[in-house]
């Protein structure tokens, strides 16, 4: 009979174990998958707003015996221009190359339209990503005005509005994350509680031998962190297999940082394992706390 009962108890702590490491490999899995989602989101996020480039347009009406002055003059205000901090990169685009350029995207082979260099020479401004909202954008504008040689300034409003749309994405995702977070705090504690409840007459009964409570509490700690670590595991290796087989079927590997990837990985291991501790010790010192009595009615 004591053998059955102990079988009973066995199976019990191994049903329950299993049930909190279920539950915290999947509250991890769907936390890490959101942190996946979020990396890779302000990484294309970055890459769009990237492709936002400013046009600085220099004086075409000069007198022919001035070239060699002006080229010099466009070539320092290049490089002015290279110096703010809003830029990320800034190419020069002559005469000649905006001729060919204009040429060539209206499917024009012959030069007959073409007999004098009817556009200016410009700069292509690659702005930052963290320059691209409305506000910056305009004052990077007025910085560039200043520019000695330049003497028109244009963007794409179309894609600012796009890029400003970006954003607003990106707050709501960030804001989606933070509340999955809160879930995943509640659900993990929710079932290390359920799992010290169902030994709250074991520890009680150690404590009422003489155990002190820090002695019954560093057996409850040292299983917590191991099954935190089981559960962050299999949500890792469950993150990791989805994340592959989604890239491999649409055949783009996403954000190339693996250095990102990693300190996910660490943040996930250590929300398993920390919450698991807090957990442990929050619910052990309750009934630690309290009366025999209670431990019928709590």
């Amino acid at each position: 009979m004591a053998r059955t009962a102990d079988d009973f108890n066995k199976n019990r702590l191994r049903s329950s174990n299993i049930t909190v490491v279920v539950s915290i490999a999947l509250v991890l899995f769907l936390l890490g998958l959101m942190g996946l989602i979020v990396i890779n989101a302000k990484k294309y996020s970055d890459y769009l707003k990237e492709q936002l480039v400013v046009n600085a347009f220099f004086d075409q009406n000069y007198d022919a015996k001035d070239s060699l002055k002006i080229a010099k003059n466009e070539e320092e205000a290049v490089k002015k221009i290279q110096t703010i901090a809003a830029v990320k990169k800034a190419v020069y685009i002559s005469r000649d190359r905006a001729v060919e350029e204009a040429r060539k995207s209206m499917g024009v082979n012959t030069s007959a339209i073409f007999d004098e260099n009817i556009y200016p020479a410009s700069v292509e401004v690659t702005i930052k990503p963290e320059f691209t909202d409305s506000l910056k954008i305009n004052e990077v504008m007025k910085q560039l005005r200043t520019v000695p040689g330049i003497t028109e300034v244009n963007n794409d409003t179309d894609a600012q509005k796009v890029y400003t749309g970006l954003n607003k994405v990106l707050k709501w995702i960030l804001g989606f994350s933070l509340i999955f977070l809160v879930l995943a705090i509640v659900l993990i504690n929710n079932s290390i509680r359920l799992k010290i409840f169902s030994r709250r007459f074991i520890i009680k009964t150690m404590q009422l031998v003489g155990a002190k409570r820090r002695f019954i509490l560093i057996p409850f700690i040292k299983e917590s962190v191991i099954l935190g670590l089981i559960g962050a595991a299999i949500g890792l290796l469950a993150v990791s297999g989805i994340w592959y087989f989604f890239t491999s079927m649409i055949e783009m590997p996403f954000v190339q940082d693996t250095t990102e990837y990693f300190w996910l990985a660490v943040g996930v291991l250590f929300v398993g394992i920390f919450i698991s501790i807090i957990s442990t010790v929050v619910a052990t010192w309750r009934f630690l706390r309290s009366n025999v009595d209670d431990l019928y009615y709590s």
